[in-house]
């Protein structure tokens, strides 16, 4: 089994996270974004730092990312956040992706998030039973939720697969 390490994501890191999310974008299926920010400073600006992570392979490269971002600056949902994670196309079906959401869900449960919630393109099939496994579930499509601005989809509306996992340890009582 291969093992990953998990680090708190940095300005150091955006090279390969930056790479990593434009191979994401390549295919289709990942984003309504057509390219990554350009800086660091632009992808940061809206995540929870403190739940933002790359995952690297026994030589220390980054092979994923996961970040979440606040849902709303309402206090009410500050314990809910939305959920983006990617893999390099070289190591997708190897396990970093599982490991990576599991991380993920672990930081953010120790951050005091109590609810994680997702929006993916319904093709993306191997991302919605991957979060389905860790505890997501399906709560809607959004039907033409957005107009896709790239690639071979460009100009036609697509759908989205509302998500969302509820933590059973923070945000119980």
């Amino acid at each position: 089994m291969v093992r990953f390490r998990f680090d708190p994501m940095t300005a150091a890191d955006w090279p390969a996270v930056q790479r990593i999310y434009q191979e994401g974008i390549a295919t289709g299926h990942a984003t309504f974004e057509s390219a990554p920010p350009t800086i660091w400073e632009d992808f940061i600006k809206n995540k929870l730092a403190r739940c933002s992570l790359v995952a690297r392979d026994g030589n220390g490269e980054p092979v994923g990312w996961a970040v979440l971002a606040p849902v709303s600056a309402r206090k009410v949902y500050a314990g809910v956040a939305e959920v983006s994670f990617y893999v390099a196309a070289a190591h997708r079906g190897r396990g970093a992706g599982d490991a990576l959401l599991g991380e993920l869900i672990r930081v953010a449960e120790a951050g005091g998030i109590w609810t994680l919630q997702s929006s993916t393109f319904p093709e993306n099939e191997a991302s919605i039973a991957l979060q389905q496994k860790h505890g997501f579930r399906i709560v809607g499509r959004r039907e033409r939720i957005g107009r896709m601005g790239h690639g071979p989809l460009a100009g036609r509306w697509r759908d989205t697969v509302l998500m969302e996992r509820r933590s059973r340890v923070t945000g119980t009582e």
